[in-house]
């Protein structure tokens, strides 16, 4: 009793302590955003002489981090820099986030230049709405832009195909009227969206759709000296020759909204949540992954909240679950499970509808949900089946522990005698028969520490 009260002392410390843990930490992520801001925006700094220049990069693809991210740079450049550089490098992105950024850069009063950047970087899909949004839109050579038609996934064995007219219509218009009020040809502008044309740097800079093609920053901040654009605050002058350059990275909250907004992550993460809870109801109390599930699964809901789902796939899911739980219970001999894998991949593949993802995002996405979808439902099946039979499993200690088990009698103290059973001394009695030393039994039940037993006729040995 000693020993088990001490263990299950340290059981329940350990709980504690992974409790505790945990709350700790997810305070810490609550209160990091609100913190953090509040440093910056009281730091006070002061616009020097000199021009300044603030750059950033929005390299792969386009999520609400980095719209969070050229937020706060635009918001921190008021006042502070004469112009700000956001230096693309991305295959395309969701469309919230990219509308967002457009909206940002359009009513920041600081001069925004985009520029594709270095030599082989694209700006393609969500990246040309963002390259033509900027006041100074400018490109390396060696780099393209372009291929902005919306697609949407098809059937899991073929390509993708264009979305429908709808969002066609309404994203090339969306395109027209930024390029008109840059200046730009707005019939150019559109055809990338509704023809999925491609340029190439110096065959953009020929149809005038950027202003400059430039091999490095610092040359372009020399050609953009003195050119004047219309911003929030009206007509500005850039001046930015000899400017000091300073680079803003991601905080720690827009990395993590970053990785969470991406359909990618976020899918990974609903599985994971979801593969973790399945096991925790079934087999609760060790906390693990009823802290890893939930987690996951809050991570992955709050991710899910950045771009656009299908419902249906969202009901493939979770049939899927459910089939994979009902394999665990019922011995179908993998019909269910089957079944369940293959819900699960449909749900995962048609999840996220995003029309300014690349194409070849959405090929390895569907190679992504074919590999996890298999081996989560494969694992989840094995663990389930493996709980469950481990639940139907006689208990090792107990009431029955010896039953059936052989002894040898060691000492004798008649109506009681010791008899020693797998290296343990235990109090025994016989109702019939009177235990010698030497005497080999057999025990027959077990009442608290006391055995019933009954003498073996065929030999007398010792151990």
């Amino acid at each position: 009793m000693f020993f088990k009260y001490r263990r299950d002392n340290s059981i329940m410390r350990s709980k504690c302590f992974i409790s505790i843990t945990t709350i700790a930490l997810i305070f810490m992520l609550l209160i990091s955003p609100l913190v953090a801001p509040v440093l910056a925006e009281n730091t006070p700094i002061e616009k020097p002489a000199s021009p300044v220049v603030y750059t950033l990069q929005v390299e792969g693809t386009v999520t609400a981090g980095n719209s969070a991210h050229i937020n706060r740079v635009i918001k921190q450049a008021q006042g502070k820099a004469d112009a700000v550089v956001i230096i693309l490098d991305t295959p395309g992105g969701l469309v919230s986030a990219t509308l967002d950024i457009m909206k940002t850069i359009s009513s920041s009063r600081v001069p925004i230049i985009t520029y594709v950047n270095p030599e082989g970087a694209i700006a393609a899909s969500a990246g040309t709405f963002i390259l033509v949004a900027g006041h100074v839109a400018a490109m390396s050579p060696g780099t393209t832009c372009g291929a902005a038609m919306p697609v949407t996934m098809s059937t899991p064995g073929e390509t993708t195909q264009p979305a429908d007219q709808k969002t066609i219509n309404f994203l090339a218009g969306h395109m027209r009227s930024m390029a008109s009020e840059r200046g730009k040809p707005a019939d150019v502008a559109g055809k990338f969206v509704t023809e999925n044309l491609s340029m190439t740097a110096d065959e953009a800079l020929e149809a005038e759709v950027i202003d400059y093609l430039t091999p490095d920053l610092g040359e372009l901040l020399e050609s953009i000296e003195g050119k004047g654009v219309i911003t929030a605050a009206g007509e500005t002058i850039i001046h930015t020759s000899g400017a000091r350059i300073i680079n803003f990275e991601m905080s720690l909250e827009e990395k993590a909204t970053n990785s969470v907004s991406n359909p990618t992550m976020a899918m990974l993460l609903l599985m994971i949540g979801i593969f973790a809870l399945i096991i925790a109801f079934k087999s609760p109390g060790t906390l693990v992954p009823e802290i890893t599930g939930t987690i996951c699964l809050l991570l992955a809901l709050f991710g899910l909240g950045f771009f656009e789902i299908n419902l249906a796939a969202g009901i493939f899911i979770i049939l899927g679950m459910a089939l994979l739980i009902a394999e665990a219970f019922t011995p179908t001999f993998g019909i269910l499970a089957v079944g369940g894998t293959i819900s699960l991949i449909l749900g995962m593949i048609f999840f996220p509808v995003e029309p300014l993802m690349s194409r070849q995002w959405f090929s390895s996405f569907r190679i992504m949900a074919l590999g996890v979808g298999t081996l989560g439902a494969l694992f989840v099946t094995v663990a389930l089946v493996g709980i469950y039979r481990a639940h139907r499993l006689k208990p090792f200690q107990g009431e029955t522990e010896f039953d059936e088990k052989t002894g040898i009698v060691v000492e004798s103290n008649p109506p009681y005698a010791q008899v020693k059973v797998q290296g343990e001394i235990w109090r025994a009695y016989s109702e019939k028969d009177t235990l010698q030393p030497g005497d080999k039994v057999r025990i027959l039940g077990r009442d608290g520490i006391t055995l019933q037993v009954e003498l073996q006729l065929e030999h007398k040995d010792k151990i």
